[in-house]
């Protein structure tokens, strides 16, 4: 299988990252890149990726009693649940993938297991997948959780906008009807936007990754979370 990638150079990553701001972490004393300073310089490439939460996060943080995770251990849960989503939804066609330095992780739902084509009902036969990234999120509840609609160039470009909010928005719902806290979650739709076309290395574009939906989780520390309550 070909690994699919988003059209960005790796090089103009490395130099747009390394000249943004940075922030010291309160807890190691280390220095990372901020969401903040890396959404802004990635703009419309990445900054769904590594930049800001949809609609910010500090009203979000309040809304949903996030409590945080101290800085020394939010990487050890970053790890288990990654490690964890990965194996259970092993042989779904979930992609599970860690964003930035442990900034968030990414869980990309396949096109055409998902949601039947037009259609933004989940297919019953993907719940049990998606009970067990809700699952994930219960168990984890010191997060901040997105979710992106996405289409193929086929068709009008309203009506693919309009069903990517509408996927979009399918699968935050079921998150929450499983028991996921709806203060934690937000949704968009970026249609058929060029930005976000997604290739097979070597193939060029291929339709049907663009046709998806991704989950992002935020972790939330402790020190983000005093910060919301100023």
């Amino acid at each position: 299988m070909k690994t699919p990638r988003i059209i960005l150079s790796s090089v103009a990553v490395a130099a747009l990252v390394s000249t943004s701001a940075c922030v010291t972490d309160p807890n190691t004393g280390e220095q990372k890149v901020s969401r903040t300073a890396a959404g802004g310089v990635l703009g419309g490439t990445l900054g769904y990726l590594l930049g800001g939460l949809i609609g910010g996060d500090a009203a979000r943080i309040i809304g949903a009693g996030i409590g945080g995770t101290a800085g020394a251990v939010i990487g050890d849960q970053f790890d288990d649940q990654i490690r964890e989503l990965d194996e259970q939804t092993a042989g779904s066609g979930v992609d599970v993938e860690e964003i930035g330095d442990q900034e968030a992780i990414l869980v990309r739902l396949p096109d055409g297991v998902t949601f039947a084509t037009n259609s933004a009902n989940i297919n019953p036969s993907f719940q049990r997948t998606l009970d067990t990234v809700a699952d994930s999120m219960i168990r984890y509840p010191n997060s901040l959780i997105d979710v992106y609609g996405f289409t193929d160039t086929t068709g009008q470009p309203g009506y693919n906008q309009d069903l990517s909010e509408r996927r979009a928005r399918a699968v935050a719902d079921y998150l929450v009807s499983r028991g996921v806290s709806r203060s934690r979650i937000a949704t968009r739709g970026y249609g058929e936007d060029p930005q976000y076309l997604r290739v097979n290395t070597g193939d060029g574009v291929n339709e049907p990754l663009n046709r998806r939906v991704e989950i992002k989780i935020v972790p939330i520390s402790d020190a983000e979370v005093n910060a919301a309550r100023r």
